[in-house]
């Protein structure tokens, strides 16, 4: 049960001085997953559970140039995979999209995030256990904040509806971005059949329909 509670700074792990070592491509469509992107192109960071199954939403959309998955929102610098599944680095699953906002809307991809999950569950995401599987968003920006926060409040009306409790979405200033390793990156393109533990409510969340 400790893994369901964030540690305090003092008790994170320290991390490590080197940065995580990628190939830097995207496996399903040859573009870069690193930055610098092309002139143009925005991010956004979201957790919904286990990485591999929440990258696999955004990667289709018409718009996005590239996903990455990584670690956000804890204390512990260039955490690795093992580092995370010990509790004790405070970070979740994040993924990276980065896409074009003259294609494809922010509300958009918050319509993904929010249909794609349950974020109701607090430090966990249906059989994942753990500070690692929490719900958030993280913003990049002023803009992307107050969307996610209005997302949340329209979205809270429908969950309510339909006998949900209450959103545990983590929605704050994006802190730095740690990349996971070469193995976690579009996981279920180089496994097809490999485990996805991620799934929505069913109740359509009424933002970016449009």
């Amino acid at each position: 049960m400790r893994k369901t509670k964030m540690p305090t700074p003092d008790k994170a792990l320290r991390g490590h001085e080197d940065v995580m070592p990628l190939s830097g491509i995207h496996f399903v469509n040859g573009n870069p997953i690193r930055p610098p992107f092309p002139e143009g192109i925005e991010l956004a960071y979201f957790a919904m559970g286990c990485f591999w199954g929440a990258e696999r939403l955004f990667w289709p959309l018409h718009g996005v140039y590239a996903t990455a998955v990584g670690y956000q929102g804890g204390f512990t610098p260039n955490a690795t995979y093992e580092d995370v599944c010990t509790g004790r680095t405070g970070h979740t699953e994040v993924v990276l999209v980065a896409y074009d906002p003259a294609i494809i809307s922010y509300e958009r991809l918050l319509r993904v995030f929010w249909e794609g999950h349950d974020p109701t569950q607090g430090m966990r995401q249906g059989n994942d256990v753990g500070t690692q599987y929490r719900s958030a968003i993280y913003a990049a920006n002023e803009a992307q904040l107050a969307s996610a926060e209005a997302s949340r409040d329209g979205y809270q009306t429908e969950l309510a509806a339909a006998g949900y409790g209450d959103i545990t979405t983590d929605i704050e200033p994006a802190p730095p971005f740690y990349y996971a390793e070469e193995y976690h990156q579009q996981y279920l393109a180089k496994n097809p059949n490999g485990y996805c533990g991620i799934g929505g409510t069913g109740v359509s969340c009424p933002i970016g329909i449009a």
